[in-house]
This record gives structure tokens, sequence and C-alpha cells, in this order.
């Protein structure tokens, strides 16, 4: 959408651009993909702007949106592939270590990250804030590529927005029935691949975890690292295959690959529901690259799993909104 037609559609209903933060969080549980969620919502908007004219009411305004995006997902969604994780394409942790970016493949393989500012209230009922962060984790959305595109759509509907069934059953133009029964094949095919996670807040100790974490990354010390790390911790890094499994490959791999993020700069945020860290790498000139986003997953108060986004093709940074240079935080200590 141009400038002009967003300017254009503020001016003729600004209540349509009041849901753009639930729409994307929306089409990102549908898509796995923040482009891809960024490219639905303006479609959506663009329809939503071209028809509103001939909107009579007669549903609320949000439904009636919602049914736009959901159209406009099942269109993307036809004949593609499902995005995935490194760790669900491959049974086996990398081996040798120091060979494993030796293999990659194109981003609209993996299931890519997105910032909670950009699909969460920044105000709301906590209980609902808690499940809805629950509802943008990695695994979560990781999760939902398994289900054919109307079950995922009608989950995402029924579990994580709350819709009743008939609401469902009229935006998707099904019947009440179809929809129980969509929903129950869903539940089972997200059963038997770890099911629906439960609400997780962070606590004092997760904050403390996170804040040693970035000071052990920005000095680069490993043993420091590790020891925050479980002993079975797991990382993989998209768009390389690659995932690493223990503390001491981790380790191995930071030494040896990663090493060229020594003197990085670090700033924690929040992305997908979890704690997250974006990192600048230092270049041969003096100055910083947008290198990274770490998400983080804590587990009895260790660091359990990362998974790590790269910027290799300079578009991470720009999707999510952070800035490409990091003078505006804190130095590396």
């Amino acid at each position: 959408m141009t400038s002009v037609a967003i300017g254009a559609l503020d001016q003729l209903d600004p209540r349509l651009l009041e849901h753009r933060r639930e729409l994307t969080g929306y089409c990102y549980r549908m898509l796995g993909s923040s482009f891809d969620a960024e490219d639905a919502v303006q479609e959506t908007m663009v329809r939503a702007w071209r028809g509103i004219a001939d909107f009579e009411g007669r549903s609320a305004l949000r439904s009636w949106l919602y049914r736009i995006a959901t159209n406009v997902c099942l269109d993307q969604l036809s004949g593609r592939k499902r995005r995935a994780l490194p760790m669900d394409l491959s049974g086996s942790p990398w081996q040798p270590v120091e060979h494993s970016l030796a293999s990659r493949r194109p981003g609209t393989a993996w299931v890519e990250p997105i910032l909670d500012r950009q699909v969460l209230a920044e105000d709301g009922d906590p209980a609902e804030q808690a499940v809805a962060r629950e509802s943008i984790r990695l695994a979560f959305v990781a999760a939902l590529q398994h289900l054919p595109p109307r079950q995922r759509a009608v989950l995402i509907l029924r579990e994580v927005l709350r819709w009743k069934a008939e609401e469902v059953a009229q935006l998707l133009d099904s019947t009440v029935a179809s929809v129980n029964s969509a929903l129950q094949r869903a539940r089972a095919t997200l059963a038997g691949i770890g099911g629906v996670p439960e609400p997780r807040p962070l606590d004092e100790d997760d904050r403390d975890l996170l804040a040693r974490y970035v000071d052990a990354f920005e000095r680069y010390d490993i043993d420091s690292l590790v020891r925050l790390l479980k002993r079975d911790a797991t990382q993989h890094m998209p768009p390389f295959e690659m995932w690493l499994r223990g503390a001491d490959d981790i380790a191995t791999w930071m030494l040896g690959p990663g090493a060229g993020c020594r003197g990085s700069r670090v700033l924690a945020v929040r992305a997908n529901g979890s704690p997250a860290v974006a990192q600048w790498r230092p270049t041969a000139d003096g100055g910083y690259e947008p290198w990274g986003l770490h998400v983080l997953e804590f587990a009895g108060g260790r660091v359990a799993h990362i998974s790590s986004f790269l910027n290799l093709d300079n578009e991470l940074f720009r999707q999510l909104g952070l800035p490409q240079r990091p003078e505006a935080q804190p130095a590396g200590r």
C-alpha cells in the first residue's frame, strides 16, 4: 500500500487502522512470517478501503476485516510448502560443528520472528496478554504450520482469539458442525507435536538471567555464557539448516564459526512472546552491522534454547523496525 493510500484510508475511516496490530498478529500466526503477515495486512487494508462504501454494517467491522484477512491468508497459502524451524527438519544435531554453515535454505523455508510490539497490545487484561504472548511463541507458530490452512484459521480464531463457533462458521461461510470438526482435527494434530503452550510469565529470575546473558554476550565471555545454558541446550540459526545440542557444542561454535561476533553490541528486546537479544556485529572499518535476533527460551533458571535469526539479506532488522546501527544503544563492555 502506498503512503497516499494509507493517508486516504485514514481519512476515510480511521477505525480500519485501529485493527492493524491485531490483524498483523493473526496473519503472522497463519503465515509464520513477519514479511508475509505485513503484506497480508496491507492487502487486507487495500481491499477494505476499496470495499468500505459497500459495507453496510451487516456484521461488525472487526469481523469483516478478519474475513478479508482470512481470505488473503488462504490465498497466500495456496500451494505453498509449510514453513519450519531447523530442528523440525532434522532429527540429529549438526556434526561436525565446524562445518555447520555448509547448507542453507531460502528465507521462505523458515518460520520467521516478530517483535512483541508489532502484534501485541501494550495494555489490556494481563491474563489475555499472557495467552497472546504464548500464541506467538516460535514453537507454537511452527506447530500451526503443520495444519491445513482452514484448520489453522479455525484453531486460531477459536482457541487464541476466543471466537464462538457460530462466528467462525459465518466468517468461513461454513457450518458450526464443520468448524467443530476442523477444530477437533487441529487439536489432535497439535497434541501429536507438543500441544498448545500454557501461559508462562517472565518472572524476576528470568529478567536477571536475561541481563546476565546480555552481559556475557557483550563481553564475549563464553565460559560465563555457557554457565547460563542447560547442559542439553539447543540452538539453531535460520537460514542455515544446522542446529546444535549441548552447551559444549554451542561454546565450540561460538569460539569457531561464530568468533566474528566478538565485540558485538546487543540490545534486550521482546520477540515471539519471549526474551530476545538484537545483535550488531563489528565490521572491518570499525563500525557495526545488524547481524541477528536471538530469541531465548528459559527453563529451570537456565537458557534452554536459542533461535538465532541472521540478518544475512539485510531485510530482517528493517522488517522488525530495529535500527541499522547501534549508536543509540549502550556500548558493549
